[in-house]
C-alpha cells in the first residue's frame, strides 16, 4: 500500500510550497573585510594596471598638497625675510613734485622735518605709531684695541618698536637715555668683533664714536639678513636720537632747522593699509602744498603693500599648480574607472550567480561601488603618506634664503580630501552602475 501511495505522496511534496530558507546578513565588518579581500585579489591580478591607477591617484593627491605647501614655504620665507627689517612697516622719504598744487610749480623738492610727526600723529588716526629714521654713514669709532667706520643709528623707543633690532645681552636704549642725550650704545653683532675682539660681553666698556666718549650697553644678536635698504644690521651701531644729532649731525644747518632723513610707520589695522597711507599723503600735503595724489611728491616703501603683491603672485601660481594636480587626479580618478570596468567585465558570470542565488541590484551596485570607492581612498591615503614624508624628510634639512620649508596646512588637506572624494565617487559609480544593469541570464551567458 506505501507503494500505492508513494506516487501521491510524492505529487504532494512537489505540491507544497518549499520551506524557506533562512539566511543570515552580512554584518558591517564582515562587508568590509570582504570588500578588502576582493580588492586585494583584483589588484593582484592585475598588478600593473592596479601599481599606475594607485600611483596616478596618489601622485594627483601628493602634488596637490606638495605643490600648495611649496607655494606657502616661499610665501613665508619671503615675510620672514621683510620681518628681518621690521613688521608691517612703511617707510616715508621726501621727494620731487611732478604736479602744480597750492599755487606752486612742479619739480619742487619736499623735505621732511621733525615736526611732520607730531601732526601725523594727531590727524591720522589709521596710524598706530610713527618715528623719525636719522642716521649718519661711516661713523669712525675706536676702541683701545682696534678701530672702523660704522652706520650709526638715532633710535627712540618708538623707532625700535618698528625695527626688528633685537639685543642679545644687555639693554637697548631707554626713554630716558634719548630724555637725557647720554652717550650710550648698543653694537650690533659685526662691530662687537671688531671693536672688542677679545671680549664677547663687553658690557660698560667705552669707545669713542666720532671722537666722543660712548659706552657700551648692549649688544645685538647676529642676523643672518638676506636683505637691507640700508645695510646690514650686524654692522650697525644704536646711539640716542638726541646724541646722534647733537653729536653728528648731517650738517648744522639740517639739525637747526630739523630735517629728518624719512620716517617709519605702522598702520593701525593691516587690513587698512591703504586707508593709512591716504591719511598720510593728505597730512603731508596739506603742510607742504602738494596733491596727495601726486605720485613723485613722497617716495613710499609700503612692506605691507609688497606682501600683498607676493601673495597674489604666490595665489596665481597655486591656482595654476591646483588645476595642474586636479587634471593630474582626474587622471587617476579615469584609471580606476578603468579598472573597475575592466573588473566587472571579468566578473560578470560571478556577478550572475550571485544574482541567481539572490543577489539584488542594489547589492550588486554596493559591492562595486564599495571597492572603487575603497581603491580610490587606499590611494589617496597613500597620496597624504607620501606627502607626510617628504615634508617631513624636507623640513628636517637646512633651509635657503627666502624659503621655510614644506608647511603643510590643514585647509589644503581638506580641500585635497574632498577633491578626492568626488573622484573616487565619480569613478566607482559608472562601472557599479554597469555590474548592476546586468541580468543573470546575461551575466551566465557571458564568455571570457
Amino acid at each position: 500500500m506505501s507503494a500505492l501511495l508513494e506516487p501521491e505522496v510524492m505529487a504532494a511534496m512537489d505540491a507544497a510550497p518549499p520551506r524557506r530558507r533562512s539566511h543570515r546578513r552580512m554584518h558591517g565588518g564582515e562587508l568590509v573585510q570582504d570588500l578588502f579581500r576582493q580588492t586585494l585579489a583584483n589588484l593582484h591580478r592585475n598588478k600593473l594596471r592596479s601599481f599606475l591607477t594607485l600611483f596616478g591617484i596618489a601622485w594627483g593627491i601628493a602634488s596637490l598638497v606638495l605643490m600648495s605647501a611649496l607655494g606657502d614655504g616661499f610665501r613665508q620665507g619671503q615675510r620672514k625675510n621683510m620681518a628681518q627689517i621690521g613688521d608691517n612697516i612703511v617707510f616715508v622719504y621726501g621727494g620731487v613734485t611732478e604736479e602744480q598744487a597750492g599755487g606752486q610749480r612742479a619739480g619742487r623738492r619736499v623735505l621732511l622735518r621733525e615736526r611732520d610727526l607730531e601732526i601725523i600723529r594727531a590727524t591720522c588716526p589709521a596710524i598706530q605709531v610713527a618715528a623719525a629714521e636719522h642716521k649718519k654713514y661711516e661713523v669712525p669709532a675706536r676702541s683701545a684695541t682696534n678701530s672702523g667706520r660704522f652706520l650709526s643709528l638715532g633710535v627712540t623707543p618708538d623707532y625700535l618698536k618698528l625695527r626688528n633690532l633685537p639685543v642679545e645681552r644687555g639693554r637697548t636704549v631707554s626713554r630716558d637715555d634719548v630724555r637725557e642725550g647720554r652717550r650710550v650704545a648698543v653694537l650690533g653683532s659685526s662691530v662687537r668683533k671688531q671693536l672688542f675682539e677679545k671680549k664677547p660681553l663687553p658690557l660698560g666698556e667705552q669707545f669713542y664714536l666720532n671722537n666722543y666718549p660712548y659706552t657700551v650697553i648692549g649688544v645685538m644678536s647676529e642676523k643672518d639678513q638676506n636683505s637691507s635698504y640700508d645695510g646690514w644690521d650686524n654692522d650697525k651701531i644704536l646711539v640716542p636720537e638726541s646724541a646722534l644729532l647733537r653729536d653728528m649731525p648731517a650738517s648744522r644747518r639740517e639739525y637747526a632747522e630739523g630735517r629728518i632723513d624719512g620716517f617709519l610707520y605702522r598702520p593701525a589695522d593691516v587690513a587698512h593699509w591703504e586707508e593709512a597711507q591716504a591719511q598720510v599723503k593728505a597730512a603731508l600735503g596739506r603742510l607742504y602744498n602738494f596733491s596727495p595724489v601726486d605720485p613723485g611728491a613722497l617716495r613710499i616703501f609700503d612692506s605691507i603693500e609688497s606682501a600683498q603683491m607676493f601673495d597674489s603672485i604666490f595665489n596665481a601660481g597655486e591656482i595654476f599648480l591646483a588645476v595642474v594636480s586636479l587634471v593630474t587626479l582626474s587622471l587617476g580618478g579615469v584609471g580606476v574607472m578603468n579598472t573597475m570596468m575592466m573588473a566587472v567585465a571579468e566578473r560578470t558570470n560571478e556577478i550572475g550567480l550571485k544574482k541567481a542565488l539572490g543577489a539584488t541590484s542594489h547589492r550588486i551596485l554596493l559591492d562595486f561601488f564599495l571597492e572603487g570607492l575603497f581603491l580610490a581612498v587606499l590611494s589617496g591615503a597613500a597620496g597624504l603618506l607620501l606627502v607626510w614624508g617628504l615634508s617631513t624628510a624636507v623640513n628636517a634639512l637646512p633651509m635657503p634664503a627666502m624659503f621655510s620649508g614644506l608647511p603643510i596646512q590643514w585647509n589644503m588637506l581638506a580641500f585635497a580630501t574632498l577633491a578626492l572624494g568626488l573622484v573616487a565617487v565619480a569613478s566607482a559609480l559608472p562601472p557599479a552602475r554597469a555590474a548592476a544593469a546586468l541580468t543573470p541570464v546575461e551575466a551566465l551567458r557571458h564568455e571570457r
